[in-house]
């Protein structure tokens, strides 16, 4: 039975920078009052202007954190981020088909915000075939979805809604996210149960987007165990990305895509140095 204070997992890799990866699971878990445990998956090299390294962890150092954790603390639920490789992401599938475990969330970590391609292409075979169907919740962004789906980027939201119809042939629940699309708000596209839910949310004009991916999947499984449903639990998420993307310009990090203020609600205004 879950506790008062829901304990969740992420798998995925570093991010020294703070922004992204690991770095923003636990922080999204910590400002969203859930307990944060980890599974490591790569050890990257990146700042927030791009990725300069990766160190790729083998399948059986990941599967062996996995299961060991697994074997003594209870999740309530689960985000599963960067993979990297074909082997990570099969060890993975393999360890979860074992266990009865849920709810999960997978953000289908394929291109860094900086450009950079964090799955290879050979991986996202395994990725669609073997571990997709085991989630609940997938959160392609545009680019993504066409990866996925294997056809050219969505241009508008009808667009979305085939490729949402799409991919909920590969996971019954789909937030296929509209960040990259134009106009004044951010609409994203909530599939679960065969209904599409359209969720809005103003477009906060700022360069701090390090991570936001990151953050919102994270945000989807800290506040699912306490949401009667994936709609509310999205919303809620999307609201409080919305906040940290609007309070990130309190924030001087790095010289490229910053990140957002993931304590934006806890944090209290600064005192004056003066």
């Amino acid at each position: 039975m879950m506790s008062q204070i829901p304990t969740v997992l992420t798998i995925a890799g570093t991010d020294p920078s703070g922004g992204a990866g690991i770095s923003a699971d636990l922080k999204t878990f910590s400002a969203l009052g859930a307990f944060g445990t980890v599974v490591v998956t790569a050890v990257v090299t990146q700042n927030t202007q791009g990725v300069a390294a990766i160190h790729q962890l083998d399948g059986a150092t990941v599967a062996g954190q996995l299961t060991n954790l697994l074997d003594d603390v209870h999740v309530d639920a689960i985000k599963i981020g960067m993979l990297g490789t074909a082997e990570v992401t099969r060890a993975v599938a393999q360890v979860l088909r074992e266990r009865e475990l849920g709810p999960i969330v997978l953000d289908p970590v394929m291109v860094s915000t900086s450009g950079h391609r964090l799955l290879p292409a050979a991986a996202v075979e395994a990725l669609r075939d073997e571990l997709i169907p085991l989630v609940d919740l997938i959160t392609p962004n545009l680019p993504e979805a066409a990866d996925l789906l294997g056809g050219p980027e969505a241009t508008s939201v009808c667009d979305m809604m085939r490729q949402a119809r799409a991919l909920a042939q590969l996971c019954p629940g789909v937030l296929l996210k509209g960040g990259h699309l134009d106009g004044p708000d951010s609409t994203d596209l909530l599939l679960i149960d065969g209904r599409i839910t359209e969720l809005d949310e103003p477009r906060i004009a700022t360069r701090n987007t390090h991570g936001t991916g990151c953050t919102l999947s994270s945000a989807i499984a800290a506040l699912r165990p306490r949401r009667q449903t994936w709609v509310d639990a999205v919303r809620d998420a999307k609201t409080y990305l919305t906040g940290a993307l609007r309070a990130s310009e309190e924030l001087s990090i790095g010289h490229g895509n910053g990140p957002v203020h993931h304590f934006w609600r806890a944090w209290p205004d600064q005192p004056d140095q003066s």
